[in-house]
């Protein structure tokens, strides 16, 4: 690490901690040319995901428009947003782990799926309707019968 004081290479790590939920490493820092101090911070470079839309668009993954979705489904529902946020970390670390960089977005839904049904049946309900945008009230009956198997 390059001090910013006068620019040595040569520095020292005085004492580390993790930072932002442990998504970060806090470091003191000291030059061991001109003895003075500094704190650099320490991420994962992470690789953007991009979801391909139906219509062939591409667009960077939005976490925070996909909680939004979620809360709207789980409108006047008793389902905590951390519960919301928990799942969207989860689909997006699996996402991460998997090393795809363009995921469609029918997959991403289909992920969303399979973990709300489990968290809140009207929420799942609310969420599929606008997700599979249903033609007519046969195709919401078909999925409420899938539901209920």
């Amino acid at each position: 690490m390059r001090c910013p004081f006068c620019e040595s290479m040569r520095t020292r790590v005085l004492d580390s901690r993790p930072f932002n939920d442990g998504k970060q490493i806090r470091r003191r820092r000291e030059c061991e040319q001109c003895n003075k101090r500094f704190t650099s911070f320490e991420i994962i470079e992470q690789k953007p995901i991009i979801v391909v839309k139906k219509d062939g668009g591409r667009e960077e993954f939005d976490r925070h428009k996909l909680i939004r979705g979620l809360l709207r489904a789980g409108e006047k529902r008793s389902v905590p947003i951390e519960v919301w946020e928990n799942l969207v970390d989860a689909i997006e670390r699996e996402i991460q782990n998997e090393m795809i960089s363009e995921i469609p977005s029918k997959e991403v839904g289909d992920r969303v799926l399979k973990k709300i049904k489990n968290i809140d049946e009207v929420a799942y309900i609310r969420f599929a309707s606008v997700y599979r945008e249903f033609e007519n009230t046969a195709a919401f009956m078909d999925e409420l019968k899938e539901l209920l198997k």
